[in-house]
């Protein structure tokens, strides 16, 4: 008859196995930095907001806008250097001018003199009505060309009640190199215009307010005595 085994696991004595150590061995993975956990997040959460960005400037029109002021400025350069020509088209055609003036008061004063020494009473003919120096005197005096003052102060009012819009358009003058421009909204006595238009104060502040209303692409410049600043923007919707 078989002998039935009544050794059980109390009857042996402990080892090693009986105690495992804590934690995790063998090919087990300890526990990584922080930064080498959180490094994939923030690289998402970077191209997100790239994303968003470029998402935004493509639908805002402000691309479109960047692009428009651009144009503008290549069309003012070009309209620049053709002022330029012209004005020193004119400036030749003034000398041409005067100096066909100047030898035809000297051909005159010529022939009267010669008149008067064959015989010819002067108190008939009459005397020569101008001198050289009083022709050139005549002849129109150039306008004094006007300078862009780009440092002149310059107000943007927003009459549109669209936040951000004088703003913008500061924005605008500040990138064609005008140096004094802030925005503001219209207060209590501030009368808006029924359009968008670019005032100035003086005449010798025109020029710099044509230059004004052509980066803005504004068609109304007029002169007002009431406003506070040599140019002001009022933007109308």
């Amino acid at each position: 008859m078989a002998r039935k085994d009544t050794e059980q696991y109390q009857s042996y004595e402990k080892d090693a196995f009986d105690n495992p150590p804590e934690g995790p061995v063998g090919v087990h993975r300890g526990n990584r930095p922080m930064i080498v956990r959180v490094t994939p997040f923030i690289i998402v959460l970077v191209a997100a907001v790239a994303a968003g960005v470029l998402f935004w400037s493509i639908f805002s029109g402000e691309a479109a806008n960047m692009f428009n002021r651009r144009s503008e400025q290549t069309q003012t350069t070009a309209q620049t250097s053709q002022g330029s020509s012209s004005s020193s088209a004119d400036e030749s055609a003034s000398g041409t001018a005067s100096q066909s003036s100047q030898s035809a008061t000297a051909g005159t004063a010529s022939q009267s003199s010669q008149s008067a020494t064959a015989g010819e009473s002067t108190s008939a003919e009459g005397t020569p009505s101008q001198t050289p120096s009083e022709s050139e005197s005549a002849q129109s005096t150039p306008e004094e060309s006007q300078q862009v003052n780009t440092n002149a102060q310059i107000t943007v009012i927003n009459g549109t009640g669209v936040s951000g819009d004088a703003s913008e358009w500061a924005a605008a003058l500040q990138g064609q190199g005008f140096t004094n421009v802030t925005p503001a909204n219209p207060d209590a006595t501030t009368v808006l215009p029924a359009q968008t238009v670019v005032y100035y104060q003086n005449e010798a502040d025109l020029a710099t307010a044509q230059q004004v209303a052509n980066t803005l692409g504004i068609a109304t410049v007029e002169q007002s005595a009431t406003i506070g600043v040599p140019i002001e923007v009022v933007r109308m919707q």
